[in-house]
């Protein structure tokens, strides 16, 4: 895996999921503890930007009262709207401070809906950058990094999903998504083992073994 070819795409790491009183955290706090998705997600960050892959963030953002968005929604963004969630100039909205963006991040403007590609630039970048690879990460694992899984395989990217870095709503839908869902379009991986291909590490120690046999 060349880290010049990759980049890491960090999903909704926003307060009202991330974070302790916003409002979507109580619904995923279970899976966030039990995948250890947060801390994984940190050290992630810090080892990928450290060996040159490009760092994404796709945060959701809302005008106040839900403009972009039809006036009656329904499934998914019905729970955003009924929550008060995403809402532009608010808290809850923010990436989360322990994940703030840092010089040479990209972020991502626009997403109003759950594929990352669907009202982004997302694909101007990636291949304006010649990105081969995209990595997941984030929130709903059954919603939006599954949408954009789906689309960025459809395109043509080789993409993985960091089973270990993402959270949904419960244990059941979790364990589903990434055993059903995730292997059919994106090759799951946790956040060791794509640091593992991303570093070199895990081929070398292969070639070396090979080499010496």
């Amino acid at each position: 895996m060349n880290p010049q070819k990759t980049a890491l795409v960090l999903i909704e790491y926003q307060n009202d999921f991330t974070s302790p009183g916003g409002s979507l955290h109580d619904a995923v706090k279970g899976v966030m503890d039990s995948t250890n998705m947060l801390a994984n997600t940190l050290d992630l960050v810090a080892k990928a930007r450290e060996a040159g892959a490009i760092i994404i963030h796709s945060p959701i953002s809302f005008q106040e009262g839900y403009f972009e968005i039809t006036k009656h929604p329904y499934g998914i963004l019905k729970g955003v709207v009924d929550s008060k969630s995403f809402r532009k100039g608010s808290w809850g909205v923010d990436i989360i401070d322990s994940l703030a963006p840092q010089s040479g991040d990209i972020v991502l403007e626009g997403k109003r809906g759950l594929d990352a590609f669907a009202s982004t630039n997302l694909d101007f970048i990636l291949r304006s950058k010649g990105i081969e690879t995209i990595a997941l990460g984030g929130f709903l694992t059954n919603c939006c990094v599954e949408s954009t899984m789906r689309s960025g395989y459809e395109k043509g990217f080789e993409v993985i999903t960091l089973t270990d870095c993402t959270a949904t709503l419960s244990e059941e839908e979790q364990a589903f998504a990434c055993a059903k869902n995730f292997p059919m379009f994106s090759k799951p991986m946790t956040h060791s083992q794509f640091l593992d291909d991303l570093t070199g590490e895990a081929v070398q120690e292969v070639e070396t073994r090979g080499y010496s046999a």
